[in-house]
């Protein structure tokens, strides 16, 4: 029904809205669409209508003239992220892939959780041949639907999606197989496959191309499984005859770290890199006292990234860790610390992220009330007595004393690993680093 003759404007707009939007109700498509179209004779530059008609375009094959609506509706409304995603798909389907990957990057730079709108730009991109924006888009595209709980499966993928999903989902596996084998490679070519046979076992576990055969259930890696070494909590101090330079020097170690605690306090930072309270919001710290839990820091490497300032304040126990075979891995390893807990703070329960390394604890000032469990088993620590763990192990440390108990943490190689396979760990840890950041949604 159209408005009547003589309606102003404004009234006859708002009869074909209402008019579009009733027969949309009620499943007649093309009755909406006639009436967006008297409301577009009025008001040509609305942008609902404009989508509206250029859906039904695209239905019809019409890629040309939903292009056209959908860039009056842009310049109606040129930051609506929905409009330049539905713009984008419009010229995929019409084969213009330079300006579907404009608008859909422009939409997805307004709003970048819209996952569906990068899972085009992916196939932009396989098209186009860029086979490693492909893979990342993908990526990204699938990572933010999973984020809010869709394409999980066939149930929480739209029907119209799902070989699109499955697609990019094979595509991703396929394109990090190629990338992570092509990093190892060449140390196949040099030292033969047979070596590195358990390096690559551990990628096809961490690719989720076959399960990990963990013979102890309470050991859960959180990022990277390395099968084929014995699982076990705690590793014999006689496996690491090179500690024994750390704790001949302990008393040289200890005094270097008084003076950090008598003097330099402002240099300690939270090891968690957030305040205490969100600490204890994520449930990583408790406290028996009736202050919030604190577990500082004073780092001599965070991450592989080395702090001069706190090396130069304290060299002879900075020295020491570097004659030390630290885990180096570009962008990840080594740490080294003082690993300072104050009165009355539990760590609680959590895992490490891979068995490939474990960590090692010097102690240097430990109150009574302290110690540390692993898998299960609880340590009390010993000053000047180094102790040597896997975190992947679920564990957890406490302090239920009055005073600060101190700590000097180094991370080591796991000795049952070769030093090939060590080579290779780290040039695959360096790339699995480097793909993740590339892929993260901003």
């Amino acid at each position: 029904m159209n408005a009547p003759m003589g309606t102003p404007p404004d009234a006859a707009a708002a009869a074909c809205r209402e008019q579009a939007l009733a027969a949309m109700q009620r499943g007649d498509l093309a009755g909406a669409e006639q009436a967006f179209a008297r409301l577009l004779a009025i008001r040509p530059d609305d942008a609902d209508a404009l989508q509206f008609v250029a859906s039904r375009q695209l239905g019809r094959d019409d890629a040309a003239g939903a292009i056209e609506s959908l860039h009056a509706a842009r310049r109606a409304q040129p930051r609506d992220a929905a409009i330049l995603h539905q713009l984008g798909a419009a010229q995929v389907q019409a084969g213009d892939l330079r300006g579907a990957e404009e608008s859909l990057r422009e939409g997805l730079a307004l709003a970048p959780g819209m996952f569906v709108a990068r899972l085009r730009l992916g196939v932009v991109y396989e098209r186009q041949g860029r086979r490693h924006d492909a893979m990342t888009a993908y990526l990204g595209a699938i990572n933010a639907a999973q984020a809010q709980g869709r394409w999980l499966s066939d149930d929480t993928t739209a029907p119209g999606l799902r070989e699109a999903v499955k697609h990019a989902t094979q595509y991703v596996a396929a394109g990090r197989r190629e990338l992570f084998d092509a990093v190892i490679e060449p140390l196949r070519q040099r030292y033969g496959r047979a070596e590195l046979s358990r390096v690559d076992q551990c990628l096809a576990i961490y690719l989720h191309e076959q399960p990990a055969p963990m013979p102890d259930p309470r050991q859960r890696p959180l990022f990277l499984y390395f099968p084929g070494v014995p699982s076990q909590p705690f590793y014999p101090r006689e496996r690491f005859p090179e500690h024994a330079r750390l704790e001949q020097a302990v008393e040289v170690i200890r005094e270097e770290l008084r003076a950090v605690l008598s003097e330099a306090e402002d240099r300690l930072v939270p090891f968690l890199g957030a305040p205490t309270a969100e600490a204890v919001a994520a449930q990583l710290l408790g406290s028996t006292g009736t202050q919030g839990g604190a577990w500082d820091a004073f780092f001599f490497y965070r991450h592989g990234v080395r702090h001069d300032a706190n090396c130069a304040r304290c060299p002879r126990t900075s020295g020491l860790l570097d004659a030390m075979p630290l885990v180096r891995v570009r962008d990840h390893a080594p740490e080294t610390l003082y690993s300072v807990l104050r009165p009355g703070t539990h760590i609680l329960p959590h895992r490490g992220v891979t068995n490939t390394r474990l960590v090692t604890h010097l102690p240097l000032i430990v109150p009574p009330d302290c110690a540390l469990r692993v898998g299960g088993q609880t340590h009390v620590w010993e000053e000047g007595r180094c102790v040597t763990f896997d975190d992947t192990f679920e564990h957890e440390a406490w302090n239920h004393s009055g005073q600060t108990r101190v700590v000097l943490i180094m991370d080591s190689w796991n000795p049952d690993l070769s030093e090939v396979e060590r080579m290779a760990v780290a040039d695959l840890v360096a790339a699995i680093g480097d793909f993740n950041r590339s892929v993260q949604v901003s």
